[in-house]
């Protein structure tokens, strides 16, 4: 019988729920790497709600030191083949986990970092980080989401030593959802936001290109679907209030499971337009091209290899109303391109963006990254 190679998983599990937790808990439950490694996992979540991510805590140390602690008796316990870390790019995050990477270091552990996020180009200013930064990285492997994120490390990283692999997403259902959808029916254009409630993930972007809409006289209704963050519910209708957007623009607050799988079917367009400092491949953009829906996103982080402007949807500039105003016209006025994009949306997502991609792609990498020695 093959022995197993033994490795340690150390990453972010929900809650909260997000990008980086939600492909943690698909590691953590992937048969297929289960069944390939002699896995044990470390939960390395400290903020477990949206509202204290990137906020310190004394609770917040407590819990670092649990997971340095249950680190440090898995490593005594254990001669792991390989030591994988969901690394923060940047902030509070960055030190703790950089603890932890001193101790995997201190063990003499091959490591390999999976990155969910970004910043570390911008964050390497002074000295210190700088060589908080180069200890780090020293001798380690990373994988990356996307090509386009490269940059972000590549002071500190040789490509050699970078494998990139794009985030998959569980298949809802097989038959392709734009095939189905009825362009001839309702005139009315169903455009749909679904994420965290932040500034930055281009709420109020998109509340302002709604209301160059309204004042056209277009047929169409915005739903904004997500947990209240940095804008709250009263600060939200209120702008919509002012606007003169009540009945056209709803907010829904946060919706799970199959309710949040009804507004993407009741949906024609899915619109994005994220400018969000950490944001690097969201997995949101996975599911509406999932359900056959077109995309308005913008070139943020590894966006680009999610979506072919022009072909699955549109990138616009980040923070540019009028030409995300633009494109959410044109889609209005073209509901045989909104179906023509969502069914070729679909099909990207079976060719590159499944989960099985996804569990295959990292089960290689990992496979990989034991056997080649960093330089």
């Amino acid at each position: 019988m093959k022995v197993k190679s033994k490795v340690l998983l150390i990453l972010h599990i929900p809650p909260p729920v997000n990008g980086a937790a939600m492909v943690g808990k698909y590691i953590m439950d992937s048969q297929s790497i289960n069944e390939t490694f002699d896995a044990d996992y470390i939960n390395l979540t400290t903020s477990f709600d949206l509202g204290s991510i990137g906020k310190g805590s004394i609770g917040k140390i407590f819990t670092t030191m649990k997971v340095i602690l249950r680190t440090a008796k898995a490593l005594l316990k254990t001669n792991y083949d390989l030591c994988y870390v969901t690394l923060t790019a940047k902030g509070a995050g960055f030190y703790k986990d950089f603890l932890i990477v001193c101790l995997l270091k201190l063990f003499r552990k091959k490591i390999i970092f999976h990155f969910h996020n970004k910043g570390i180009k911008e964050s390497k200013s002074n000295f210190i980080k700088n060589g908080l930064y180069r200890l780090t990285f020293e001798n380690t492997q990373s994988i990356l989401l996307a090509p386009q994120l490269y940059s972000d490390v590549s002071d500190y990283v040789h490509k050699e030593n970078v494998y990139f692999c794009p985030n998959g997403i569980p298949d809802i259902e097989q038959d392709s959802p734009s095939s189905s959808r009825d362009i001839t029916g309702d005139p009315v254009c169903r455009f749909l936001f679904l994420s965290n409630m932040m500034r930055q993930k281009g709420v109020f972007v998109l509340l302002e290109a709604c209301a160059l809409l309204d004042g056209m006289g277009l047929p169409f209704e915005c739903h904004f679907v997500g947990a209240w963050s940095d804008i709250s519910e009263t600060e939200f209708n209120r702008a919509v209030s002012e606007k003169g957007l009540k009945g056209k623009v709803i907010a829904h607050g946060p919706k799970y499971g199959g309710e949040k799988i009804r507004f993407f079917k009741e949906s024609d367009v899915f619109v994005f337009p994220t400018f969000y400092h950490n944001e690097a491949f969201p997995l949101v953009n996975l599911e509406a091209m999932q359900q056959g829906l077109p995309i308005i996103s913008t070139p943020e982080g590894g966006i680009p290899e999610m979506i072919l402007d022009g072909q699955t949807g549109f990138l616009t500039n980040q923070g540019n109303v009028s030409e995300l105003a633009e494109k959410m016209i044109f889609l209005i006025n073209s509901p045989g391109s909104r179906v023509a994009m969502g069914m070729a949306g679909r099909r990207l997502y079976e060719k590159c963006f499944t989960l099985s991609n996804f569990e295959h792609n990292m089960k290689t990498i990992l496979v990989k990254a034991m056997i080649v020695e960093p330089t």
